[in-house]
């Protein structure tokens, strides 16, 4: 089945996990891609589908898709990451009802169906359940077993051992080779074969009218054959109802535990919980690293992969977790930085779950400037007894990280040096990631002082002192009435006759192996990520003219017509150029720092209408239809929903508290 792993969806509608197991569901119930024993690598499942075959028929019709007429109604039980699916077609008298979850503390998945008989007659059928395992996303050496103790076939390959076993004793099984036959064939009996695939079957007789047949299959994993099956057992001995109602539990507890949505409204309450479930699952248990969203493009053919974990991006959204009161996931992450610093200070474009540096295309010195103000974010949010502990935990890093952008700055005009911004397109030195760098160094110039380091202190702050005088004048564009872009900005030498044209100096420079660079003096583009002087970094305050001056122009210029909400700036073409949930809750947070509560709504209105069927939030909404464009789920849009009804609900708390002052 090695043609499925071309035919794997960008788009997927829901996400399984405990943050070991993590699992990209679509609405069909088809699942599609599987990682542990981490979120982010390696990915397992080549393909694994579920079908019934009446009695009498020549083939197995597969539910968990769309032929022979099957239509699927799903949606995540509530408040659980438990995902509910039901099939029908008209052409079959099996209705499916499946849910599909990963058991929290157990190497363990659950596929939980129930066959009712919707016709008026007796039925009898099959049901086929078929895996094809590429453990460590590898098509080459792979076993697949029949071990008849369990009743269960066992995919192996190398240290990766996956075990599969329904709560019914099967009557057939195929070890390879298995996809014909599990479709138009028998399942005939192979125990062991070189191959990543198998099949099993299970039959049902005589299935009345109206009754309901329940079937579980397991899928068990483990570094060895004897753990994958051992975790089997286990589970195959607890049964389904009870692994349901320990999830159930787990997934409630654990919304019990954080603080509840500032805001009391049903569509937003549910969001804000859904937002807290799915930031959890894209959270490895193991390390603490959080990554962007499930990997959906392995071949990178469209993007260059979200399944990494960005200071940048976790930076927004520990403090949105922070927010919610999920202290010690927000800890976690921040000891694992650790693990991912480079030895002169920095941190990289974006990390494995291990600290090693992922897949990358250049420094972003807003990386590790986001990760300083993080940890001072997270630090202002723990109680009193805990902070000297974390602060104790970071010095080192914070001191290291801070001397790295200190060296950063580029003396001839005090902003940090060219590198490439926050939407990895461009490399010059750039307003937002200069003022994640001067938000780096006071955030570190205050844990210098608690730290009794006055000279470091002195230091770091008059550094960032003399980036936001830059910021102010020589990053301004009083013709658009908003900042610049940024400064220096690297250009193809087929732009210099364009930019010149327009009016800007390009200089040129030879590097020391003879290679030409050009660069265009300013960046006039308005883009999103220029509130981040204001909101979050704080160079201005958010009533600052240049503040409110650029927002205006980015909401005049940045609106996308029709369907509403803010692109990320002018000209954008990335996937056709669409609104983004976070570049539209950014706007959001703005607005309500500023006083302008009714704007901030409107824009975490639009937010909250565009998440996906399933309650999860993309990255992208398509301009034209409305529809999701790109990513499911986007944890930084789920960090900046929980950071906006948190700031607005305090923006609230601020006017009423005016209003009462002025009685």
């Amino acid at each position: 089945m090695s043609s499925y792993l071309d035919k794997k969806p960008y788009l997927i509608d829901a996400v399984i996990g405990n943050s070991r197991y993590l699992a990209s569901v679509l609405k069909t119930g088809r699942l599609v891609r599987l990682w542990w024993p981490h979120v982010d690598i390696p990915q397992h499942a080549d393909s694994i589908r579920g079908g019934i075959r009446m009695a009498g028929a020549e083939r197995t019709t597969w539910f968990d898709g769309t032929d022979d007429g099957w239509s699927h109604r799903s949606s995540y039980v509530p408040r659980t990451n438990i995902f509910a699916v039901e099939a029908a077609s008209p052409n079959y008298p099996i209705g499916v009802r499946s849910e599909l979850y990963a058991v929290p503390g157990q190497d363990v998945l659950v596929f939980d169906y129930r066959f009712t008989n919707t016709g008026n007659e007796n039925r009898s059928f099959s049901f086929f359940f078929y895996t094809s395992i590429q453990a460590s996303e590898n098509p080459f050496y792979h076993t697949t077993q029949f071990v008849s103790p369990s009743d269960a076939l066992v995919h192996f390959r190398h240290d990766y051992s996956f075990a599969v076993s329904g709560a019914n004793v099967c009557t057939k099984y195929q070890s390879g080779y298995a996809w014909e036959a599990a479709h138009s064939g028998g399942l005939n009996g192979d125990r062991i074969q070189m191959s990543p695939e198998g099949a099993m079957e299970w039959s049902f007789p005589d299935l009345a009218p109206g009754d309901t047949a329940r079937m579980t299959v397991y899928l068990a994993a483990g570094r060895r054959q004897e753990e994958s099956l051992s975790a089997l057992a286990t589970a195959k001995s607890a049964g389904a109802a009870e692994l349901r109602a320990r999830t159930v539990d787990y997934w409630s507890g654990y919304l019990d535990s954080v603080a509840a949505c500032p805001i009391d409204r049903p569509d937003l309450n549910e969001l804000y919980e859904r937002s807290l479930l799915a930031m959890k699952l894209m959270t490895d248990e193991q390390t603490g690293s959080i990554i962007a969203a499930p990997e959906f493009d392995e071949y990178f053919s469209r993007c260059g992969g979200y399944a990494y974990c960005w200071g940048r991006d976790a930076a927004f959204i520990t403090t949105a977790l922070d927010k919610a009161g999920l202290i010690d996931m927000s800890t976690r992450f921040y000891e694992w930085t650790l693990t991912a610093q480079d030895p002169d200070g920095s941190w990289q474009q974006r990390h494995y779950h291990d600290g090693t540096l992922a897949p990358s295309w250049g420094l972003q010195i807003d990386e590790g400037s986001s990760i300083l103000w993080g940890m001072h974010q997270h630090y202002l949010a723990l109680k009193d007894e805990s902070r000297t502990a974390f602060l104790g935990l970071v010095w080192e890093a914070v001191k290291k990280g801070s001397e790295f952008l200190v060296r950063s700055i580029d003396e001839s005009n005090d902003l940090p040096m060219a590198s490439h911004d926050l939407w990895e397109e461009r490399v010059g030195q750039h307003t937002y990631s200069s003022a994640a760098v001067y938000a780096g160094l006071k955030a570190a110039a205050s844990f210098a002082e608690l730290k009794g380091e006055i000279a470091l202190r002195d230091g770091w702050n008059a550094v960032a002192d003399r980036i936001a005088e830059k910021l102010v004048t020589l990053c301004w564009n009083e013709e658009s009435g908003a900042f610049y872009r940024g400064v220096n900005l690297t250009i193809d030498a087929w732009k210099v006759e364009q930019a010149e044209h327009a009016g800007f100096a390009v200089s040129r420079s030879v590097d020391d192996k003879g290679y030409a660079r050009h660069r265009q003096s300013f960046d006039p583009v308005v883009d999103i990520s220029l509130l981040g002087v204001s909101v979050p970094f704080a160079v201005i305050p958010p009533n600052h003219s240049q503040a409110l001056r650029t927002a205006d122009a980015i909401e005049r210029l940045l609106t996308v017509p029709g369907v509403g909400g803010i692109k990320r700036y002018e000209n954008d073409n990335y996937i056709g150029g669409n609104p983004w949930i976070l570049t539209t809750l950014w706007l959001a947070q703005y607005r309500a720092s500023n006083g302008q509560l009714d704007e901030a709504m409107r824009h975490l209105d639009w937010a909250v209408q565009h998440r996906t069927p399933s309650g999860l939030l993309p990255e992208q909404v398509d301009k034209s239809t409305g529809e999701t464009a790109w990513v499911v789920p986007l944890t930084w849009s789920h960090a900046m929903f929980i950071l906006t009804v948190h700031l607005i609900a305090e923006a609230r708390s601020r006017s009423e508290l005016s209003a009462d002052l002025a009685m």
